[in-house]
């Protein structure tokens, strides 16, 4: 039954495609932003068995998400209910059809290792932020396990201070429950096994977004301290939803 479902998934997934795809590029066309990406990531998320709820809210105005990070359904389910742009590593750029879907919600690609293109990378995000459309950066810089925060890399988050126009961090809490362990991409293990892994997967796939406080990030005083204070809630909602060892980190 594994390879039908794979199968099956795989034709709802192009079939979400290519209902979107259409009227994509005519928006687009006519110089409009388009609404279409987040309505096929949206699709994309249910045609491989995702079934979202959300506990709270996104923030109103314009803000900036900072998500813990389980596997590449958190792009799927979080750009479906908020419409959000993403911050990615370059190299999904040049993955086959992927680099290219994922260009056409204007994701900012950024390199971890290029520093003297740090500048470049800066004003491309400060750019994304002033489009007012959401914008989502998962601080760990990799996937985790669900359970567990691994250090939020700050380095990215200088674009806040100041912000190009006034903007809210909102943590969010991307929650999988007892199935996080069977979708977590961590480790060593190739990209193509994990996507097979969780199409052939039995069952619906119930996961929470969970909106957290959003705060002033002009009323922290670094982007160590915004970091610290995203983690801190994330891992606080992580704690309470799980009883896991994730503990918060004292208040900034």
């Amino acid at each position: 039954m594994a390879p039908l479902r794979c199968a099956g998934r795989l034709f709802l997934l192009a079939s979400a495609l290519l209902l979107c795809l259409i009227p994509h590029l005519g928006w687009r066309l006519a110089g409009r932003r388009s609404p279409w990406p987040s309505r096929f990531l949206g699709l994309a998320a249910r045609a491989i068995g995702a079934r979202i709820s959300l506990d709270g809210q996104p923030a109103g105005g314009d803000i900036f998400l900072l998500a813990n990070h389980v596997s590449w359904i958190d792009i799927l389910a979080l750009g479906g209910a908020t419409g959000t742009a993403f911050v990615s590593k370059d190299g999904v750029a040049r993955w086959p059809v992927v680099g290219w879907l994922a260009a056409q919600n204007n994701t900012v690609f950024v390199s971890r290792e290029r520093r003297g293109g740090l500048s470049g990378q800066m004003d491309a995000l400060r750019s994304a932020l002033m489009g007012h459309q959401p914008v989502t950066l998962f601080p760990e810089g990799t996937t985790g396990d669900g359970t567990t925060l691994l250090p939020f890399k700050p380095t990215l988050l200088a674009v806040l201070l100041p912000p190009p126009r006034p903007v809210m961090i909102q943590p969010v809490h991307i929650d999988y429950g007892a199935a996080a362990s069977d979708i977590a991409w961590i480790g060593d293990e190739p990209a193509v096994d994990n996507v097979l892994r969780i199409l052939r997967r039995k069952g619906r796939l119930p996961m929470t977004i969970r909106f957290l406080a959003p705060f002033d990030p002009a009323k922290c005083a670094d982007r160590k301290a915004i970091a610290a204070l995203a983690r801190d809630r994330i891992a606080a909602s992580i704690a309470a939803h799980h009883h896991s060892s994730a503990p918060p980190l004292p208040p900034v």
